[in-house]
């Protein structure tokens, strides 16, 4: 139990500080976080005003890359918040400052635990004596995972209520949960909830809501309730036990879920369905290439020698790599082999939304979720609400689906409209853009802070399934799509978007959330440019890279003098593609480094990383947090502009026609 729990005298908990213990508050001077850190400075809520708080603390600030290859908590506790740095560079926290710091409390502003679902970094607070977070907003992956490890989470107000000395029923701070995740709090997190739920001691009944009309993800979860009827229906904040269908994990999380599955269930333990779940070899395949991160080869080698363990004991598919080629990156593959529409997928990453590109409900979830699920079968679902997206129009020439996702970003993630919910994406316009399109805009669901991204099926869908898959037919795909009712109910809004009005964007440095039109962007000049990842090493990605490349060869250009390109398959599929396309030997008469699969700079740990602060990088990945791909600043952009951008010099959008015109005026 949450040593912050107490029981009162008339059977009912409450919560109450410690004597003795600090809290901690994350303010946007790194100067007032040291001093808390040297214990020079105890602050009280009233002492601190709201929006002096860190906004936006992302999972890769509070447990970065290098730490997440300690795959035991106490040992990860050690370097939590490695990833904040001040102006000049250099570190807020030190080696074993949060523990150091006897603090119970921590306090931070909007949108706690951006990013990757990596559930590091919730358990680097709770192993340094962390038990109440204190924010004005939790991403949803984050908040999850938190609740997982049966840290209580608060507001302002209560945190104020609490410094004063008051007791604050359990209830204030659980009660807007539903009861099955009361009980996990209460118990202490998801693993002894577990034990409760075998022993009968906790029992989850079936939602008994009415006849309604759902929308997508509301039917998907609706027909995988445990216990459910043929006519059953959920709605927002029902609380559920549903099967899974499949998921994944890959060598940065699954040695944290094997751990804790020996310790939960012992040596000898099972999983379910054993074909529709995998491991991956994609993340940390290429680190060692990066100078900063051979310090941890040890490490990263024990992670891989883990996973194997854990393939070989439980049978799942194995993605290792071979011969030091990974078969691809695991969103991308898990889409080509295995999600299928209707299905409910849950993996440990953040992007494992994409899969919604192909009408199924998918997104990531932690170690210790995922090492229950997978051992069970079955997980706790709280149904999400959902906000809908209506496209509408026709991308221009110059546009890709990256620059819709970032105008969403830009519109509506920043005023928290897609927070916590399920973005659907429908409407005439959604059938003008290919199946590797909507995998963009549902992959990016997550740096919306959003639950999961899921688009409607249609025939252009259930070709390309049935392209890349064996023994499928056109019609036994259509079979499994699964649309919204008429009269479904999107608590976040119906919201039309012309994708004729949008034009090419990027998210500047820092974050996904804050974009920019190219055309109102000063010059940039760049030093790196990227295309890969889950998000950009798809087969129509290859073809965006590929046709601005041979525009600039056509016209007597290549990648400008100084300047660095790269692009990384996402997959073996799709390295087979582009090779019989050709695109190999415009990369190379382009002067264009060509990658074998895997996640690479997007991570991190591959080639296309910055080397210092000075560099300036255009890519097209997903999140571009301080520091996630080098020191350097980084661009997002779409596959287009970073192409176009290799060839200018600096940050451009492309548009037919532009190099024959950049080439004329150079002369003139």
């Amino acid at each position: 139990m949450n040593p912050l729990i107490h029981n009162a005298a008339n059977g009912g908990r409450f919560v109450r500080l410690t004597p003795g213990k600090r809290v901690l508050f994350l303010t946007k001077d790194p100067e007032i976080i040291r001093a808390q850190l040297r214990g020079e400075l105890d602050l009280r809520m009233e002492d601190v005003k709201p929006e002096d708080l860190l906004d936006d603390i992302n999972t890769d600030t509070m447990t970065p890359a290098w730490v997440c290859f300690r795959h035991r908590p106490e040992e990860l506790a050690l370097d939590a918040y490695a990833g904040l740095l001040d102006d000049q560079g250099k570190r807020v926290f030190e080696t074993r400052d949060l523990i150091n710091g006897n603090f119970e409390v921590i306090v931070s502003g909007h949108r706690k635990g951006t990013g990757s679902s990596r559930e590091t970094a919730p358990q680097a607070e709770r192993w340094s004596g962390v038990r109440l977070v204190i924010a004005s907003s939790f991403a949803p992956i984050h908040e999850r995972n938190n609740l997982n490890l049966g840290q209580l989470m608060g507001g302002y107000d209560v945190l104020s209520r609490l410094q004063a000395g008051k007791d604050i029923p359990l209830e204030e701070l659980i009660g807007h949960h539903d009861p099955v995740t009361q009980v996990m709090l209460e118990a202490g997190g998801l693993f002894p909830f577990a034990a409760k739920f075998r022993a009968g001691d906790v029992k989850v009944p079936p939602p008994s809501t009415g006849a309604r009309s759902m929308n997508i993800a509301e039917k998907i979860l609706a027909r995988q309730v445990v216990g459910g009827t043929p006519d059953q229906t959920v709605q927002p904040d029902d609380i559920c036990l549903v099967n899974v269908d499949g998921g994944y994990s890959h060598e940065f999380t699954t040695a944290q879920v094997h751990h804790f599955l020996e310790q939960e269930y012992g040596a000898d333990y099972e999983v379910v369905n054993p074909d529709k779940f995998a491991i991956f070899e994609d993340h940390l395949l290429y680190a060692t290439g990066v100078e900063r991160m051979r310090p941890f080869e040890s490490q990263i080698q024990t992670l891989r020698d883990l996973q194997n363990d854990f393939q070989k004991h439980s049978g799942v598919r194995d993605y290792s790599a071979e011969d030091g080629v990974s078969p691809g990156i695991c969103h991308e593959i898990a889409r080509e082999e295995f999600v299928d529409p209707g299905d409910f997928i849950q993996a440990t990453d953040s992007h494992t939304c994409m899969g919604g590109g192909s009408n199924a409900l998918t997104w990531g979830v932690g170690a210790t979720e995922y090492a229950a699920l997978i051992h069970s079968g079955f997980t706790t679902v709280e149904v999400p609400e959902s906000i809908r997206f209506e496209l509408v129009g026709e991308l221009d020439p110059g546009c890709t689906a990256k620059d819709v996702i970032l105008e969403i970003l830009n519109t509506y993630a920043k005023q928290e409209d897609t927070l916590n919910r399920v973005m659907e994406f429908g409407g005439p316009g959604l059938s003008s853009l290919p199946p590797d399109e909507r995998a963009t805009l549902c992959n990016m669901a997550t740096e919306c802070s959003a639950r999961s991204g899921v688009c409607e099926g249609d025939r252009a869908l259930a070709e390309w399934l049935v392209d890349h898959r064996e023994g499928l037919t056109i019609e036994q795909v259509e079979a499994m799509f699964v649309f919204p009712d008429k009269g479904a109910t999107y608590t976040g809004g119906i919201h039309t978007v012309d994708l004729g009005v949008i034009r090419p964007m990027v998210a500047e440095p820092g974050d996904p959330t804050y974009g920019k039109r190219i055309e109102e962007l000063a010059t940039v000049p760049i030093d790196i440019a990227y295309g890969g990842s889950c998000t950009a090493g798809k087969e129509d990605d290859f073809d965006f890279y590929a046709r601005v490349l041979q525009d600039a060869l056509d016209h007597g250009r290549k990648v400008a003098d100084g300047v660095q390109m790269y692009v990384q398959y996402g997959s073996k599929t799709v390295r087979a593609y582009a090779q019989a396309k050709g695109y190999d030997a415009i990369f190379k008469a382009a002067g264009v480094t060509v990658i074998d699969p895997g996640c690479g700079a997007c991570i991190g740990c591959g080639p296309g990383v910055s080397d210092n602060a000075d560099q300036t990088t255009v890519s097209a990945i997903n999140r571009n947090f301080n520091g996630r791909s080098g020191p350097g600043r980084l661009y997002l952009a779409s596959p287009l502009t970073v192409a176009a951008s290799a060839v200018m010099g600096h940050i451009a959008s492309y548009r037919p026609g532009m190099f024959a015109s950049a080439t004329a005026s150079s002369e003139a």
